[in-house]
């Protein structure tokens, strides 16, 4: 099997993935990710639950393709691919709660610490723009400076990452973030976190694998985690 072919059969059980976890729904959402000099994304108006590796269209950054047609999308997928050289995919859903908070421009700010795995102390919320656009490409490339996730205003989310995996990680976490916020904000607008105690909670979460301690001394203890084997007699 050719390692081409090997990230289509990956991109399609992500889709799948998508809709089975319910963070999006029917042919809503896209996924793209880089490969070669240019990028695999979905296809425009096909069910996950039909779409094979070879529906899956090959584009350039300039716009060009081949094959069947490409998400509607392309142009922010395209772009955020082009300016993030940091990141490899780029995978958007309509989240129900994520998407609720969107409808209201409502951006996710640090009620919880978590909020930092995007990267920052908020997930942005961007302005609004018709889908298709590059209009909602450039206000979603605001929207994502410096950050891996943001929402889109009227509209969903999108999520980046290295791998579809890490990706779809993050899309799960920001929906469960927008979710908790939405039950919190039923008992009064939540305290936020301050600038300076997410910086140390990012700053914790880059030194760090998923749900490992991170390396050298944990915050105000002097503890050290290390392998069994590794402990003194």
């Amino acid at each position: 099997m050719s390692k081409d072919h090997e990230l289509r059969r990956q991109m399609v059980q992500t889709c799948r993935a998508m809709n089975d976890s319910g963070i999006n729904q029917g042919t809503s959402g896209n996924l793209s990710q880089r490969c070669g000099a240019g990028f695999l994304i979905t296809p425009s108006s096909l069910p996950y639950d039909k779409m094979q590796p070879e529906d899956l269209v090959e584009m350039d950054f300039d716009g060009s393709y081949a094959g069947r047609r490409p998400s509607s999308e392309w142009r922010f997928h395209r772009d955020i691919l082009r300016a993030r050289p940091d990141i490899d995919v780029v995978l958007h859903c309509h989240s129900v709660h994520a998407t609720a908070l969107a409808c209201q421009h409502r951006a996710i700010p640090a009620f919880h610490y978590m909020v930092g795995v995007a990267g920052g102390s908020t997930i942005r919320c961007s302005s609004y723009a018709t889908f298709g656009t590059q209009a909602l490409s450039d206000a979603a490339l605001a929207a994502l400076e410096g950050r891996s996730a943001c929402l889109l205003g009227q509209h969903g989310q999108i999520a980046l990452g290295k791998t579809q995996g890490s990706a779809l990680w993050l899309a799960g976490e920001v929906e469960t973030l927008a979710r908790v916020y939405l039950l919190a904000l039923g008992l009064g607008e939540p305290p936020v976190l301050p600038e300076e105690e997410m910086a140390r909670v990012i700053d914790r979460m880059q030194r760090m694998s998923y749900g490992l301690a991170p390396e050298g001394e944990d915050a105000g203890t002097g503890d050290t985690a290390r392998p069994r084997d590794t402990m003194p007699a």
